[in-house]
C-alpha cells in the first residue's frame, strides 16, 4: 500500500489529509486553527493590513501531520510523499537558512517581518508603480502574462512596500519566500537559494516567465528600489511544477512528525491550484474555488493558447496547475468575506448591548452571543431565499475588498443602490449574493471574450459546499449548470495527488486525478425563466460599477 499527505494552508487554518494513493480514500484528517490569527494579532483591517506569524503555521504543521500519522496507524514506511499548498501571494522575509525574520530577536512582534497574507492591500501604490514602469521603461512589459496589471496582493509590490517603510526589516532580510516555498523549505531543510521554487507562485505572483529567463532583471527592479535589485540575486532563476521532487524530509522533521526519512516532499503550490486538481480539472472546465475570496482556474493546451494574452486576469503560466498545459487564474478579492462582513455589521451592536446587560450572568451572555454568531448567516440566507427577483430591486457592488478580476483595482469599494424605508437586512444580503455572482459572470465573460472555451463549471470550497442560496443564484446568473465536488477537502486532496506523482506512485497527473478523484455530489441547474431578469440586473450592476469607478476617480480625491 502507498499513502500520501496533502497539507492545505488556508486563511484561517491548516488541514492535513492522509490519503490512500491508489484510490483517493481519506484515511485520516486533522485541522489546526491559527491561534494568533484568531485573536487578530498583527492585523489592522482599517488599513487593509493582514499579517500572520510563522509560529501559527509551524505549530499547525506539526499538530496536523503528527495527528494523522498517529491516528491512522499506517506504517511510516508506507507514507511516500507530502505536498504543501498555501494561500498566495503570501511572501515572508527569511534569513540565509530560510528561517522567518519574525523568529529573530528584535523582530518577534514586527508585522513587517511576518507573512504578508494574500488579502493584505497595503501596497496599492507600489503595485501601480510596477504596472506603470512595466509599460513605460522601454523594455519588456513584465505584466503581459499577468493580465497587464500588477496587483497589491502579489510578491513584488508587497516586498517593495515593506522595504520602503521598514529599513530594519529590509537590511536584515537575506531573501523572500512565498508561503508554499517556506513550508517546503522547512520540511526539507533546504535553504532559499537551493530550494526548488513553485512555478504556480513564481509565474502568477512574481512575474517569472521563460520569455525573459525567469524573474525581471536587476535593471528593471532597481528602477523601483535598489534593494529589490540586490535581493533578486538571493531569490531564484528557475521554477518547478508540483509533480516534481523538492527533496526528502529532513531528519529533524521526520522525527517530529513520525515519518520515514525516505518521505518525498513535492514542490509547493497555491491552494486554489491544488483545489482545481483535486476537483478533477481538465481542459475547458472552469474550477471556481469559493471561500473567503474566489480563484477561477482554467487550463488550456499550448496550441489553443498560442500567442493569446488574456487581459485583466491574474496570470497565464505554462506548467502551472497541470504540467504540460497553460494554467490561467482569475478571481474575486472578496466572496465569503463579503457575506461575513455584513453578518458582523449586524452582529456587532447586538453583541455590545448583550455584554452591557446587567441581569445576565457571563455564561448566559457567552452562550447567547455564540448562538447569534452561529445562526446569523443561516437566518439571513433563509430570509433572503424567500425573496424573488421582483421583491429585491437593490443592486450592489461586490468590491468591498477591492476588485481582483477582471482588471485588478484594490482601491475600489462596494456600493448598494436602491435603498428605501422598506429595505430589510434580507434584501441587502440577497443583493450582496447577487453581486458576487455578477462578479463571477464578469470573469467568465472576459475569458470567453478573449477566445477561451468553457464547457463546464465546477465549484469547490466552503461556500460552494454550504450555501444553497449562493450556488443556485450563481447557476441562475451564469445560466450554467454547476457541479459541486464530492470532496469537501479538495485543495488537500489535490496536494496529495501532486505528492503521489512526485513520489512515483503514478507516472503523471492525469493518472493520479483519475485514480484519486472523488467525483461530484450535487449539481445546480439554472432556472432559465430568470435569465432575462438577471441579464437586465447584470447590466445595472455593470453600470453601477462604472459610476462608482468614476466617482472614486473624480470626487473622492477632492474630499
Amino acid at each position: 500500500m502507498a499513502y500520501v499527505i496533502g497539507l492545505d494552508y488556508g486563511t484561517d487554518s491548516v488541514r492535513a489529509l492522509l490519503v490512500n494513493a491508489k484510490n483517493g480514500g481519506i484515511v485520516a484528517s486533522s485541522v489546526f486553527s491559527y491561534p494568533r490569527w484568531a485573536k487578530g494579532l498583527f492585523c489592522d483591517p482599517a488599513k487593509n493590513q493582514f499579517r500572520q506569524h510563522p509560529f501559527d503555521h509551524l505549530e499547525g504543521l506539526e499538530s496536523t501531520i503528527a495527528e494523522v500519522v498517529r491516528e491512522s496507524g499506517v506504517a511510516k514506511s508506507q507514507i511516500k510523499g507530502i505536498c504543501v499548498d498555501t494561500t498566495g501571494s503570501s511572501p515572508m522575509a527569511v534569513d540565509e537558512r530560510g528561517e522567518s525574520l519574525a523568529m529573530k530577536p528584535g523582530f518577534e512582534e514586527n508585522p513587517n517581518a511576518m507573512l504578508v497574507l494574500w488579502k493584505d492591500h497595503t501596497a496599492i501604490k507600489e503595485a501601480a508603480e510596477i504596472t506603470e514602469l512595466s509599460r513605460t521603461w522601454g523594455g519588456e512589459d513584465f505584466t503581459k502574462y499577468s493580465g497587464g496589471i500588477y496587483s497589491s496582493e502579489w510578491f513584488w509590490s508587497k516586498i517593495l512596500s515593506i522595504h520602503r517603510k521598514d529599513k530594519a526589516v529590509a537590511s536584515a532580510t537575506f531573501s523572500w519566500m512565498e508561503h508554499c516555498d517556506y513550508i517546503t523549505g522547512v520540511l526539507t531543510g533546504i535553504g532559499p537559494q537551493k530550494l526548488k521554487r513553485s512555478r504556480c507562485a513564481a509565474g502568477h505572483k512574481a512575474l517569472w516567465h521563460q520569455d525573459w529567463g525567469g524573474l525581471p532583471p536587476e535593471s528593471f527592479l532597481n528602477k523601483l528600489d535598489s534593494s529589490l535589485g540586490s535581493i533578486r540575486k538571493k531569490l531564484f532563476t528557475d521554477s518547478y511544477t508540483s509533480n516534481e521532487v523538492a527533496g526528502k524530509i529532513s531528519k529533524q522533521w521526520a522525527i517530529r512528525l513520525g515519518l520515514s526519512e525516505d518521505t518525498v516532499v513535492a514542490v509547493g503550490t497555491i491552494d486554489a491550484h491544488a483545489g482545481a486538481v483535486g476537483a478533477g480539472i481538465v481542459e475547458h472546465s472552469l474550477v471556481k474555488v469559493i471561500g473567503t475570496s474566489t480563484c477561477d482556474i482554467l487550463v488550456a493546451s499550448m496550441d489553443e493558447m498560442g500567442k493569446k494574452l488574456i487581459k485583466g486576469i491574474c496570470g497565464q503560466v505554462n506548467g502551472s496547475v497541470l504540467p504540460g498545459y497553460t494554467g490561467l487564474e482569475a478571481g474575486q478579492a472578496g466572496f465569503g468575506d463579503v457575506l461575513a462582513w455584513f453578518s458582523k455589521l449586524l452582529l456587532t451592536p447586538s453583541i455590545q448591548l448583550i455584554q452591557k446587560i446587567g441581569f445576565l450572568d457571563s455564561q448566559t451572555k457567552e452562550n447567547l452571543i455564540k448562538e447569534l454568531k452561529d445562526d446569523m448567516l443561516i437566518n439571513l440566507s433563509e430570509e433572503a431565499g424567500k425573496l424573488s427577483i421582483e421583491d429585491c430591486k437593490l443592486v450592489s457592488l461586490d468590491w468591498i475588498n477591492g476588485r481582483r478580476s477582471p482588471d485588478v483595482d484594490e482601491s475600489l469599494e462596494g456600493a448598494v443602490m436602491g435603498l428605501n424605508m422598506g429595505t430589510s437586512s434580507a434584501h441587502i444580503f440577497r443583493s450582496l449574493v447577487e453581486s458576487l455572482c455578477f462578479g463571477s459572470k464578469c470573469i467568465i465573460d472576459r475569458f470567453e471574450e478573449e477566445g477561451l472555451r468553457i464547457d463546464e463549471v465546477i465549484a469547490i470550497g466552503g461556500v460552494a459546499n454550504k450555501s444553497y442560496l449562493v450556488m443556485q443564484t450563481m447557476a441562475d446568473v451564469l445560466g450554467r449548470t454547476i457541479k459541486i465536488t464530492e470532496s469537501t477537502q479538495t485543495p488537500a486532496l489535490g496536494a496529495a495527488m501532486y505528492a503521489a506523482v512526485a513520489s512515483g506512485v503514478f507516472e503523471n497527473m492525469e493518472m493520479a486525478i483519475k485514480a484519486m478523484g472523488a467525483g461530484f455530489r450535487q449539481v445546480y441547474i439554472p432556472n432559465l425563466a430568470l435569465k432575462a431578469d438577471y441579464q437586465e440586473k447584470y447590466q445595472q450592476y455593470k453600470l453601477l460599477g462604472e459610476v462608482s469607478h468614476e466617482f472614486k476617480i473624480r470626487v473622492l480625491p477632492l474630499s
